[in-house]
């Protein structure tokens, strides 16, 4: 589907923002791991959670919609084949998270996804892994993987890069192996995996950068999936640099280690403000108020990145409407997503306007640039770059048409109608 975004007059209004992707996959895995029955209220209906909800399926749990984006997981059936394939469609947290939980059993299991996902590096995840004992084959460590199953030993590994995936795949490993396993980072990443299998009964203590875990029974427990921060971001630019905007962000998942976004804006003199704060099934959630705002550049480096890694993309669109120069540095990882983020988002961004220089890990921009759309740009593949893409055309002079626009699905259904109920 190709789509084109015409120039915005201002967005009003409220939305509800739909569940944390992050959240839904690993509320989906770890009720498999429960051994009873958990009930997930708001899970994402994003084509990368629905790759994993069928993965639990195939490996033996029944899985049924009570309501709307309301899920009973039944896992008393699960893990008890001696071989299984799987396909993780798009999901790249899929393949990864699974490939922790999959190696500490006593099976064999092959995981596949599609073209773009068998493209994707899986060597950071493979690697720790064989350190703890698994046994993999693969195609220069990209998809597909076969995992031969068996008891492991426990490691105390330090990561490269702070990585949300690669700590939950070896925390997962960890969960079912004998003795205590740490991971350290040079950051903290998200840590949806250490809280949600802290509320869940597991033996997890995170201290600073390092999360340690021994092995572990889960209880099954009834969770509640808050709205993902990251497509919060979308509507958090457009409000802010859409003029006569005033937007309310309903049900917005605040977990310190995602709020990047919010610190920066805040930085960037964002007229932003947080309501009705609140802590559900150990996660900080809230709403959020957003309007147009006069921004201020900033440089963005270091402790952060991780805590803004997806939402890099749409604050390169804000960041070209503030007055001065952003540095974005330290984003390397960019380019290892379903796209090579840095150089797609330079391409396109350049061609309606925006006036950013691509650097080894990261971009410049020098704002504010008056977008002058009237061009066809292309997504990639990328869900995220997509929706970039349309914030920017919110604010082009030009219309903008963005080709297969349709690949937003992947994490982001409701995007398109939630945008236009505020026009």
């Amino acid at each position: 589907m190709n789509l084109t975004v015409n120039k915005s007059k201002g967005l009003k209004g409220e939305v509800v923002i739909p569940a944390d992707k992050s959240i839904s996959h690993r509320s989906a895995m770890f009720s498999a791991l429960t051994e009873g029955v958990c009930e997930v209220e708001n899970f994402s209906m994003g084509a990368d959670c629905i790759s994993t909800l069928n993965i639990i399926k195939e490996l033996g749990c029944q899985v049924d919609f009570i309501a709307d984006k309301h899920i009973r997981i039944d896992s008393k059936n699960a893990f008890k084949k001696d071989r299984y394939k799987l396909d993780c469609g798009n999901s790249g947290t899929s393949m990864r998270l699974f490939s922790g939980i999959l190696a500490s059993r006593d099976m064999e299991s092959t995981l596949f996804g599609d073209e773009s996902l068998s493209k994707r590096p899986m060597k950071r995840v493979i690697l720790p892994l064989e350190l703890m004992g698994a046994k993999f084959k693969h195609n220069d460590y990209k998809a597909p993987l076969i995992i031969q199953g068996g008891e492991l030993f426990p490691i105390d590994y330090k990561t490269p890069m702070a990585s949300a995936q690669v700590k939950s795949c070896i925390l997962l490993a960890g969960l079912n192996t004998y003795g205590e396993t740490k991971v350290t980072e040079p950051y903290v990443s998200r840590d949806h995996t250490e809280r949600m299998l802290k509320y869940l009964g597991a033996d997890i203590v995170c201290e600073g950068v390092t999360a340690k875990i021994k092995k572990s029974k889960l209880e099954p427990k009834s969770l509640k999936v808050c709205g993902d921060i990251s497509s919060a971001a979308f509507f958090l630019v457009a409000g802010a640099i859409v003029p006569n905007s005033d937007i309310i962000l309903k049900n917005v998942g605040l977990n310190p280690t995602r709020t990047g976004i919010i610190d920066v804006m805040q930085q960037m003199n964002a007229d932003i403000e947080i309501l009705d704060k609140r802590v559900e099934c150990n996660e900080e959630v809230g709403d959020i108020r957003i309007k147009t705002s006069d921004l201020k550049p900033v440089t963005i480096e270091g402790a952060i990145i991780p805590r803004l890694i997806d939402e890099l993309p749409v604050i390169a669109v804000l960041a070209s409407q503030a007055d001065g120069t952003t540095v974005v540095k330290d984003a390397g990882d960019l380019r290892n997503k379903e796209s090579d983020r840095i150089k797609c988002l330079v391409n396109e961004l350049k061609k309606i306007g925006v006036n950013i220089e691509e650097t080894p890990d990261g971009f410049i921009i020098e704002g504010k640039t008056n977008l002058i759309g009237g061009s066809e740009v292309e997504c990639y593949h990328d869900h995220r770059l997509a929706m970039s893409l349309y914030v920017a055309g919110l604010v082009c002079e030009q219309p903008v048409m963005i080709n297969e626009f349709q690949w937003v699905d992947v994490s982001f259904p409701e995007f398109l109608p939630m945008m236009q109920s505020l026009f």
